[in-house]
C-alpha cells in the first residue's frame, strides 16, 4: 500500500516537473486620447477606437497645453491667465483622480508643455523663461531665461540638449543647446591651472514674425517650421540658425503647424479662416487644402496615421487620416478644445 502511494506521489510530481509553464500575463497597452476644455475646466481621457469620452478631470482656471509622462501615467496641464498664473495640473491616469497641483512660484504663466529625460520642461510667459521641474524631487531644478516677450510653445530634443520656444511678441525664435565652451580667459590673460571647458547652455535669436506661436521641427532636425497670423509659415535653419525662407500662403490666422511622421508633409491650419493647408516638405508647395474648422491646436499621433486639430471656436476637435489626408471624424471633448496629446499606459490583460 505504502509503494502504490508513493509511486502515485511520485508520477504526480514529474507531471508537475513535465508540464510546460503557466503563459505570463500579456502586458498590453491602452491609448487615450487627453484634450483640455478650455470652458468646462476639464480634461477629457477619449477612446482613439471609439472616439467617446471615458473620463474627464476637473483642471484649473485656465488651462492651456497638456502632456504626458514617459511612462504614460501622468498628466500635466498648464494654466496660463495672460502669465500671472504659477500652476500645473496633475492627473493620476492609472488611478483616474487629481493630485496636488505643482506650484510653480515665480516662473509665472506657465504655457507650453514637454516631458523629455524624465522632467517636466515648461515656457514661464511671465518671467520670460523656460524652467524644469523634476517629477521625483518635486522641484523646479533648473531655469534659463530668454529675455523675450511671451515665450509660448516649447521643443525640447529626445537628448535633451537642445530647446526651442517661439516668443510671440518679440517676433523670434530661440534656439537652445547645451555645449561645450572653452575655458575662459580672465582679463589678465593668464589662464589659471584650474581652467577647463565647460558645459553651458547657450541661446541664439532667431528673427520670425511678431505674432508666430505655432511651430515644429523636421523629423531631422534640421528645419523649423512657424506659422504667422499674417498668413505666412517662417522657415528656419537649425544648422546654420538662421532664416532659410518664407512660405506666402495668403491665408491669415495661421495658427499651428506640424510635420507629418514621415516628415514628406506639413499641416498647417487657421484659426480665422478653418482652412487647413497641406505642404510639401521638400518642394514647399502647397499640395492640399480642407475646410475642417478654426483650428487652434494640433496633434500629430504617428502611431494612429492621425491629426487631432482643437477647433476651438467651433467646439469640436477634428480627426484627419494622414494617408487619405481627409476629415474622418469630430470629437465633443467640452467646449473650447485646445491641448491634446496621445497617452499610452502600460495594463495587464486580464
Amino acid at each position: 500500500m505504502i509503494d502504490r502511494m508513493a509511486a502515485a506521489a511520485l508520477c504526480a510530481g514529474l507531471l508537475v516537473l513535465l508540464s510546460p509553464p503557466s503563459p505570463a500575463r500579456a502586458q498590453t497597452s491602452q491609448r487615450w486620447l487627453l484634450a483640455i476644455s478650455k470652458s468646462d475646466h476639464t480634461l477629457a481621457m477619449v477612446d482613439p477606437g471609439s472616439l467617446q469620452v471615458a473620463a474627464r478631470f476637473p483642471v484649473g482656471p485656465d488651462p492651456h497645453e497638456v502632456t504626458v509622462s514617459a511612462d504614460g501615467r501622468t498628466a500635466y496641464v498648464s494654466n496660463t491667465g495672460a502669465g500671472l498664473l504659477h500652476q500645473i495640473d496633475v492627473i493620476d491616469l492609472d488611478a483616474r483622480k487629481v493630485l496636488p497641483s505643482i506650484d510653480t512660484g515665480p516662473f509665472l504663466g506657465p504655457h507650453g508643455l514637454a516631458y523629455v529625460d524624465g522632467k517636466l520642461w515648461f515656457t514661464a510667459q511671465g518671467a520670460k523663461a523656460v524652467a524644469r521641474y523634476d517629477p521625483e524631487a518635486r522641484r523646479v531644478d533648473w531655469t534659463i531665461g530668454t529675455g523675450q516677450d511671451v515665450t509660448h510653445m516649447i521643443h525640447v530634443s529626445q537628448d535633451a540638449r537642445r530647446i526651442y520656444t517661439t516668443n510671440v511678441d518679440s517676433g523670434t525664435v530661440s534656439l537652445l543647446e547645451f555645449q561645450e565652451l572653452p575655458q575662459r580667459i580672465p582679463p589678465s590673460g593668464v589662464v589659471p591651472a584650474v581652467a577647463r571647458p565647460r558645459m553651458e547652455w547657450v541661446q541664439t535669436l532667431v528673427p520670425s514674425e511678431t505674432g508666430a506661436e505655432g511651430f515644429d521641427v523636421s523629423p531631422d532636425g534640421r528645419e523649423l517650421w512657424a506659422a504667422t497670423p499674417r498668413g505666412a509659415v517662417r522657415i528656419i535653419d537649425l544648422v546654420a540658425k538662421a532664416p532659410a525662407a518664407t512660405i506666402e500662403a495668403h491665408v491669415p490666422g495661421l495658427h499651428r503647424l506640424k510635420f507629418t511622421p514621415d516628415g514628406q508633409r506639413v499641416l498647417v491650419v487657421s484659426i480665422r479662416t478653418g482652412d487647413l493647408l497641406v505642404y510639401d516638405a521638400k518642394s514647399r508647395q502647397e499640395v492640399k487644402r480642407l475646410r475642417i474648422g478654426h483650428g487652434a491646436g494640433m496633434m500629430i499621433d504617428a502611431k494612429g496615421n492621425r491629426a487631432y486639430i482643437s477647433c476651438t471656436p467651433d467646439n469640436y476637435i477634428s480627426v484627419i487620416d494622414l494617408g487619405s489626408l481627409e476629415e474622418v471624424a469630430r470629437i465633443d471633448a467640452g467646449a473650447r478644445p485646445d491641448g491634446t496629446v496621445m497617452a499610452e499606459t502600460p495594463s495587464k490583460a486580464p
